[in-house]
């Protein structure tokens, strides 16, 4: 992963070398003697060359090689020896090492900047200390031609580091600017995900921060889109009873008394079935919403209590439950109670006199599976991928309940981590399967 954090780590890294670099560099060229004398054109060479003069050619040659260099630099040289006395007469006038002596304490007020070299002969192990004094202005003047190139080092440096910046800087912008449309778009429920495809194929934290969006803008247009298609669902489903209320209404106005006894109860039912549908779609709207503290639940327990109390209610039917022993796991007691309630109740709308009804709950690694089974007719295989949608019924099946049993239990698998599969069974009947998260 090219992490964002080592790219400005890097940069600024580069920039405080660069700056320290620099500034190391001007200060030995501007302050240090061994700058002048290592790059200075009249002074790097000098030493050797002299020297060699001296010990082949003799000190008239050496004495005629310092007053060329002289001419051409304007620089005055002293030769000393070992016990300080002068090898050759030099270019230093008399006068003018008077006047340097006169003023040895207040070098500043000195025409000429005085620099010292002690040079060691590698052919006759000689030492040589030479002497050199050179004018003000000449050294201003070299000073501003020798400036030319670290100035141009540090505006190769600056334009470096300016590019480098600017690269990291939009490396920078630009993803959040196309965060800050996505961001937008998903305000206005316009969001589509493939706005921060080419962000999201990123190997650094961008791509990451990305690719979380995406899911985070799927998930919420997903919830936006069931929500509103669940609202639509609710409007049609309650638009049934209530016309019929209405209608019952109407009659019992213009009935007579007697018949209008016979109208209560038909009252009373559509009022039933209102309130049955309103308390299914609260559910259904608590199961997302539940905010208490998942705690241990025991399974076997619970699978019992929900047996003994669907067998109260159906005593002509025959529930069997087969449990392994010790089934326990960590959520909402209520939530899968009612998830198991509403699979039982679905499976005895359809299951046949006669037959048994059977649970089974199984440990599966770390998951718990749930099945209730029944032997009724079964679905028809096109409409299996629909079951558990809000309102959906099998055709043949629009009397039977409302559609919201098995969207409770999806819901209520989702919430402890697990699914919810619905499928004929080979040999006959019905089975949905609740798999939980142990």
């Amino acid at each position: 992963m090219r992490s964002l954090f080592w790219r400005i780590l890097a940069s600024f890294w580069l920039a405080i070398a660069l700056v320290a670099g620099l500034s190391i560099l001007l200060g030995h060229m501007l302050n240090q003697d061994a700058w002048i004398l290592s790059r200075h054109p009249g002074l790097n060479t000098l030493a050797s060359k002299w020297t060699q003069r001296y010990e082949q050619q003799g000190p008239e040659s050496a004495q005629r090689f310092l007053e060329r260099r002289k001419h051409h630099y304007n620089i005055d040289v002293q030769v000393l020896n070992d016990s300080g006395e002068a090898v050759v007469p030099g270019t230093f006038p008399r006068r003018a090492a008077v006047f340097e002596a006169r003023r040895h304490n207040d070098e500043r007020r000195l025409p000429w900047r005085r620099l010292t070299e002690e040079y060691t002969s590698p052919d006759s192990g000689d030492t040589y200390l030479l002497i050199y004094r050179i004018p003000h202005p000449e050294l201003d003047a070299w000073h501003r031609d020798s400036l030319l190139w670290p100035l141009s080092a540090l505006g190769i440096a600056l334009v470096v580091l300016t590019l480098f910046s600017l690269f990291v800087t939009l490396s920078i912008t630009r993803p959040l600017s196309r965060l800050r449309g996505a961001v937008h778009d998903l305000g206005q429920t316009s969001y589509q995900q493939n706005s921060l495809a080419r962000l999201a194929n990123r190997r650094d934290e961008f791509g990451v921060l990305a690719n979380d969006f995406n899911r985070m803008g799927s998930r919420l247009q997903s919830l936006i889109g069931s929500q509103r298609q669940l609202l639509r669902d609710v409007s049609h489903e309650l638009r049934s009873p209530l016309a019929r209320l209405r209608i019952a209404l109407a009659l019992a106005e213009r009935a007579e008394p007697e018949q209008r006894q016979a109208l209560w109860p038909r009252l009373t039912r559509e009022c039933d079935r209102l309130e049955a549908l309103i308390s299914e779609i609260l559910v259904l709207a608590r199961v997302d919403a539940e905010q208490a503290r998942a705690e241990t639940v025991d399974l076997d327990a619970l699978l019992q209590a929900v047996q003994k109390e669907t067998q109260l209610n159906a005593p002509d039917q025959h529930i069997q439950l087969h449990t392994q022993s010790g089934l326990t796991l960590q959520g909402w007691p209520t939530l899968i109670e009612r998830a198991v309630d509403n699979l039982l109740r679905n499976a005895l709308r359809f299951n046949p006199p006669g037959q048994p009804i059977e649970i089974t709950a199984v440990q599966d690694n770390e998951r718990i599976v749930l099945t209730v089974r029944d032997h009724g007719p079964g679905v028809a295989a096109e409409h299996l991928a629909q079951l558990g949608e809000p309102f959906f019924r099998a055709p043949g099946q629009s009397s039977a309940g409302h559609g919201l049993g098995l969207a409770i239990a999806r819901k209520a698998a989702e919430r402890h981590g697990g699914s919810l599969t619905l499928e004929n069974h080979p040999q006959g009947g019905f089975v949905a399967r609740l798999e939980l998260r142990g």
